[in-house]
């Protein structure tokens, strides 16, 4: 398990990061979401022991990350800005891999860049975006990491492929017991693949629930009623949380959150006219969510 606890980050009089606390449990896979410089990079690269925090602490099975080796030796980490030595090849890239992870599997490495189409001779520098971010994903999977951290790791793949490497990370999670943290500026990214999400905003957490949950008690809830009305008939209903509300003519849009069952129970006990109960995706969750604590911003 990782656990971050109070974590704040510094650079040059800007706070990336402040106050941040997070626990990524064994076999799980956790998503952070968030726009370019809320602090998704920054955090793991915390969590990952390559920055210090400067207040905070980051426990990986109980032991300090930074300046610790034989945590550090349990982690792989995908940044977003991905670094390949000139002239190198996929296959100098597995030599120096095996190198430095005496757990790499190289006969499963060349099967997945096989797989992916991905040549070994062939300099890297050559690769689209796309397959330089393939690669560098291949190589920290086959390091046999306890711990997966990936940066933007769909960035720049085509559908086909991003699916393909969700499956690889699911594998990894569900075979060996691994645990991965996936960031992107993308609910849809994240949503059918993640235990948990976290939404982080200007260096904080905003949110942060298991997707079960955020799935199965958010509802929206189309009701009307023969004589008028307002959000205040909604006022005091049991089990039901009113997150937002809107009215045209006759008819209501409601976003509650609550028991789906509780919920039908409690609204048709007002008698409506018409009562409909419709899923919500994780993005309209999530707005909604942060439309009630004063945040408004774009999470497509």
């Amino acid at each position: 398990m990782i656990e971050a606890q109070n974590i704040s980050k510094q650079f040059d009089g800007f706070w990336a990061l402040e106050n941040v606390s997070c626990r990524i449990e064994r076999g799980s896979i956790y998503g952070m979401v968030g726009s370019n410089g809320a602090g998704k990079s920054t955090l793991l690269r915390i969590l990952s022991g390559i920055y210090r925090p400067n207040s905070g602490t980051v426990l990986l099975d109980g032991a300090p990350v930074y300046e610790n080796p034989e945590a550090k030796a349990k982690i792989a980490f995908v940044p977003d800005a991905l670094y390949f030595p000139a002239g190198a090849t996929v296959a100098r890239m597995m030599a120096m891999y095996r190198n430095f992870h005496a757990s790499f599997d190289r006969a499963r490495c060349e099967a997945l860049c096989k797989e992916l189409n991905l040549d070994l001779q062939k300099p890297i520098q050559t690769f689209s975006k796309g397959m330089k971010r393939q690669c560098a994903t291949v190589l920290a999977l086959c390091t046999d990491p306890e711990y997966i951290l990936f940066d933007e790791t769909f960035d720049g793949l085509d559908p086909v492929v991003r699916n393909y490497v969700k499956s690889l990370i699911c594998k990894d999670v569900l075979d060996r017991g691994a645990s991965a943290v996936i960031t992107s500026h993308s609910l849809r990214e994240l949503e059918d693949t993640c235990d948990q999400l976290t939404l982080l905003h200007r260096g904080g957490i905003v949110a942060q629930s298991e997707v079960q949950s955020l799935k199965t008690e958010h509802f929206k809830v189309q009701i009307a009623f023969p004589d008028a009305y307002d959000r205040t008939r909604f006022a005091g209903l049991p089990g039901i949380e009113l997150l937002h509300f809107t009215k045209q003519g006759s008819v209501a849009n409601l976003i509650v959150k609550g028991d789906r069952q509780a919920v039908a129970q409690a609204l048709q006990e007002l008698c409506p006219s018409v009562l409909d109960i419709l899923p919500l995706s994780l993005e309209e969750v999530f707005t909604y969510e942060m439309e009630t604590m004063g945040y408004a911003f774009n999470l497509s």
